[in-house]
């Protein structure tokens, strides 16, 4: 693994040693295989979401996050995104991507402002930023995604963290900003 890089604050490069338990699997995972994925599941608050921690730190390649499908199935979607990235294929936002998915996906950079309401063990993992996340954002039946014409709907199901929090629509992503 690669450590000591250029303005990495992570607890890696950092040599950071007293750590939380959750913190310190992280490293674990992220030493062994590369990166992990973080699953939050859906509660009675709205749907749960998935992001990797480690893709940055290791490879040098974008952070990714999916939001509102089932939590079983959205870390094999970032696993093979992080495989293929990692086999020379780049990942880059507006970047639209069939070939990963039962249905093609787009990844769209997420803005810095929602780091701290979605991804924290990857702020415990980085201490802070810059380190970049991509989401990976999926149509609904009708092919429609949520900044679309159709797509509207999918707003409940996954945020749109590609506009600053105070520009995104109401809703179950911004409760609790």
């Amino acid at each position: 693994m690669p450590t000591g890089h250029a303005a990495c604050h992570c607890v890696v490069c950092q040599d950071i040693s007293d750590l939380d338990s959750r913190t310190q699997s992280s490293i674990d995972v992220i030493h062994q295989h590369g990166w992990q994925v973080t699953g939050i599941p859906a509660d009675d608050q709205g749907p749960g979401w998935a992001y990797t921690i480690g893709l940055w730190h290791t490879h040098r390649i974008p952070e990714l996050a999916m939001f509102g499908l089932d939590i079983r199935s959205m870390p094999t979607v970032l696993n093979d995104l992080g495989q293929r990235a990692v086999a020379g294929q780049p990942l880059e936002a507006e970047q639209q991507r069939t070939d990963v998915a039962s249905v093609p996906v787009v990844l769209k950079s997420v803005d810095y402002r929602w780091y701290k309401a979605f991804f924290g063990a990857a702020i415990g993992y980085y201490r802070k930023p810059p380190f970049p996340f991509l989401q990976v954002v999926w149509p609904n039946r009708d092919g429609a995604y949520p900044w679309q014409p159709g797509g509207e709907d999918l707003l409940a199901r996954q945020p749109r963290l590609d506009l600053r929090p105070d520009q995104h629509p109401v809703g179950v992503w911004t409760q609790d900003l």
